[in-house]
């Protein structure tokens, strides 16, 4: 259930913002991609790079300026004011290891919180010459088009998509016999798996040992589009240890599969 909802002209606002921070975000992005830049690697060994810092310094800083007192969680900076009643989420490169591997899926993603409830997602993509966004009651767009999730109701007829053998950590017994149930599988990884859920190319997304600002701006998007987006153990949070994204169709089906139960009798 809802718990607030944006005005109208405050989601505008949003929305302008942080497509103008992305244009910026995906020039720094295309400017480094390729390029002989720096990279370090994080303690939890995740690699972080100059463009990284670079986009979510430009990003907090837009952000404070166009609506000071806001919140900010991010990926390299932290979290800052998070009991601010809008909060903005900012990963500014998701999918780092595929930028630094000349891999054109990444993103930047961004999205707001109003009082708790996400309100609005983007994910840009640059080097694949996509962006996708969505808002609370405006629907999910991919550009210029509006997209929607697919209709298909059987796992045996769905293409399940999924993040990295991380999966395989114990929060989803059943991923295996779950997977091979289904009609296909594929590792596709960070944003773009629920993209394609979002677009009606896949029935799931699974994924675990994510954080906030990976799952924020693509929850979004997906409930817009018509899909449910939770943990796995079925709640509707993206500060969880996992996260399921479905065309809603296949959702519980899917969770009572992935807890280790099997398929309905």
């Amino acid at each position: 259930m809802m718990k607030s909802a944006a005005t109208p002209t405050e989601l505008a606002q949003w929305r302008e913002t942080a497509l103008r921070i992305c244009d910026q975000a995906d020039g720094l992005a295309l400017a480094g991609f390729r390029r002989d830049i720096a990279v370090d690697t994080k303690p939890d060994r995740s690699f972080v790079t100059e463009v990284d810092r670079s986009i979510e310094s430009l990003a907090r800083e837009r952000l404070r300026a166009a609506f000071p007192g806001c919140g900010l969680v991010g990926e390299e900076e932290g979290s800052d004011g998070t009991g601010a009643s809008v909060c903005w989420y900012i990963d500014p490169i998701d999918a780092t290891a595929n930028f630094v591997r000349g891999i054109p899926i990444f993103a930047t993603l961004l999205a707001v919180a109003l009082d708790g409830e996400l309100q609005l997602g983007v994910v840009s993509a640059p080097a694949m010459r996509e962006r996708w966004i969505a808002w609370r009651g405006g629907g999910a767009w991919r550009g210029s088009e509006r997209i929607g999730v697919s209709r298909i109701a059987r796992i045996e007829e769905s293409h399940l998509i999924h993040g990295s053998e991380q999966l395989r950590d114990g929060l989803l017994p059943g991923l295996d016999a779950t997977l091979a149930a289904s009609w296909r599988d594929r590792g596709f990884g960070d944003f773009w798996g629920y993209m394609l859920v979002a677009e009606g190319a896949a029935e799931a997304m699974l994924e675990t040992g994510a954080h906030p600002w990976d799952w924020a701006a693509p929850s979004v998007i997906v409930e817009e589009a018509g899909g449910r987006f939770t943990t796995a153990a079925g709640e509707r949070r993206i500060d969880g240890q996992s996260a399921v994204a479905t065309n809603g169709l296949i959702h519980d089906d899917l969770l009572r599969r992935l807890s280790g139960a099997g398929p309905p009798r």
